[in-house]
């Protein structure tokens, strides 16, 4: 399979970040396409994208029907569905790539035939003031060590050897056929649903770890910043994989740690929601 990359970017109102964005995409000699979904921006991006467009045809602009605003997994969504690249890669429009960012991934897709998706570490690029913790603590986002596909899933839900972005992601297209599209009922954390999903189902390799592929852009903006939308969307990923787990024949182990994380980390008396309900639920 050749390896082309499809870059997938989603764009609401980032005009400060997104040329530096698109740019880091476009030097990575594996992209054949940069596909930037605007999700009704309102700024002056679409007309920086177009601007760009004019000097690299693979940059390709899409929007959603009547130029709505329909959020990050929408917009990831219809690039996926446009892409024609045989691999998928993520990028948010205030992130970027560093050099060499597939160099990895081509050697390990081809040296692992039965490899459907690599992930990466990531760092952090300032654009406010931070604090030395902030800035050891973005510094390297990744996974500690080489794991074992198989244990991948377990490993994520626990996180027993840290976390991996999505902007440090590259998975084959077909991929998406298997575990199905980001979950657009979700606010945030539909990236760790779907990367949850593809670690129940796919094989997915250890890449870089010890240095930063790519770099997430820190601002005032940021929405992983805002603790209380992530935490009140936290039952409602669960429960999303708890539902998708029921009907994608999943071991009963697995689903058992997805009730038991679900557990300690909600409370269902607050959401009213019955322990034996998401038994049910989950042990299906």
């Amino acid at each position: 399979m050749t390896f082309s990359v499809s870059v997938i970017i989603p764009v609401f109102n980032a005009y400060r970040f997104i040329e530096k964005a698109i740019q880091s995409a476009l030097l990575q000699s594996e992209v054949v396409e940069v596909i930037i979904v605007n999700d009704g921006s309102t700024d002056n991006s679409l007309t920086i994208i177009e601007g760009l467009q004019k000097s690299d045809q693979r940059i390709k602009i899409f929007h959603h029907k009547d130029g709505e605003n329909k959020g990050r997994s929408a917009s990831r969504n219809l690039g996926i569905k446009k892409a024609t690249g045989n691999y998928i890669a993520f990028l948010d429009a205030d992130d970027f790539f560093l050099e060499n960012r597939f160099q990895n991934d081509k050697i390990l897709f081809e040296s692992k035939s039965y490899c459907d998706g690599v992930y990466n570490a990531i760092g952090a690029e300032f654009y406010r003031e931070a604090t030395l913790t902030e800035k050891e603590e973005l510094s390297l986002f990744t996974v500690r060590e080489k794991i074992n596909p198989k244990d991948l899933f377990k490993v994520l839900i626990e996180g027993e050897a840290g976390h991996f972005s999505i902007d440090g992601l590259t998975i084959k297209r077909s991929v998406f056929d298997v575990v199905g599209y980001f979950n657009e009922l979700l606010e945030v954390s539909e990236d760790t649903e779907l990367l949850w999903r593809m670690a129940l189902k796919c094989n997915l390799e250890t890449g870089v770890i010890d240095k930063p592929l790519a770099m997430r852009g820190v601002h005032s903006e940021n929405v992983f910043d805002n603790e209380e939308l992530y935490k009140s969307n936290r039952i409602k990923m669960y429960r999303s994989l708890a539902i998708w787990s029921s009907k994608n024949s999943i071991p009963l182990d697995k689903k058992d740690r997805i009730l038991h994380m679900n557990y300690i980390n909600n409370d269902f008396t607050e959401k009213g929601i019955k322990l034996q309900e998401w038994t049910n639920l989950v042990l299906i």
